[in-house]
């Protein structure tokens, strides 16, 4: 059986950018998205994408347009990773390159949402109420990037983006959103990166 995604970041956009490993590290990064059948795999356990959406794709994960569609994903989440981790690193300014290219992907996203009503009923009665669904667009092999595209735009155009932090591990450096009460979060995981940090620095002090 195929391991599950480690979903640490508290946000879709950011456990997507945490899907090329060791990013920063020497030996080189690691891929945990090789496949077509991999990003569904992380679109349905992040819950960007229904279950029933990923099962209708998963027949055509292997044909040649699944395969390009992989390599829009890959460029979506590098896009975004310049940004975030400009974010996290407080620059002063981010790259007008990837900020073209996460605003080509957030139209295309809204392009392929559809509007739809239903009524809610409460204890006072029913009312209608519209929501942004993906309507047909949820047969397309390019629904994938489209909903992970519709997550980074969620958390680029919200408040919450001023607590976009990168693990403070050298050899982590996994992003995530910082929910702490004051917002001082400095790892990915205090049990992975928080605790081997520790030890480290405890090993120098001897």
């Amino acid at each position: 059986m195929t391991a599950a995604f480690q979903l640490l970041a508290l946000h879709p956009a950011l456990d997507f950018v945490n899907t090329l490993d060791h990013r920063f590290v020497d030996s080189g990064p690691t891929e945990l998205i090789p496949r077509y059948a991999d990003l569904l795999r992380f679109v349905e356990q992040s819950a960007v994408v229904a279950a029933h959406a990923v099962k209708s794709l998963t027949d055509r994960a292997d044909c040649a347009r699944a395969r390009k569609v992989l390599v829009q994903a890959h460029a979506l989440r590098e896009a975004l990773a310049i940004v975030v981790y400009g974010l996290a690193d407080d620059e002063h300014s981010l790259p007008a390159d990837s900020m073209s290219v996460l605003e080509t992907s957030f139209k295309a996203a809204q392009q392929h949402q559809e509007l739809q009503w239903k009524r809610n009923g409460t204890a006072h009665g029913s009312a209608w109420q519209a929501a942004w669904k993906w309507g047909s667009s949820e047969t397309e092999l390019e629904l994938p990037v489209w909903a992970l595209a519709k997550s980074a735009m969620d958390l680029l155009t919200s408040p919450d983006v001023r607590h976009v932090r990168a693990c403070q591990s050298d050899t982590c450096r996994w992003v995530f959103l910082d929910t702490s009460r004051n917002h001082s979060r400095r790892w990915c995981d205090m049990k992975l990166c928080g605790n081997r940090m520790k030890a480290r620095r405890f090993q120098a002090r001897q």
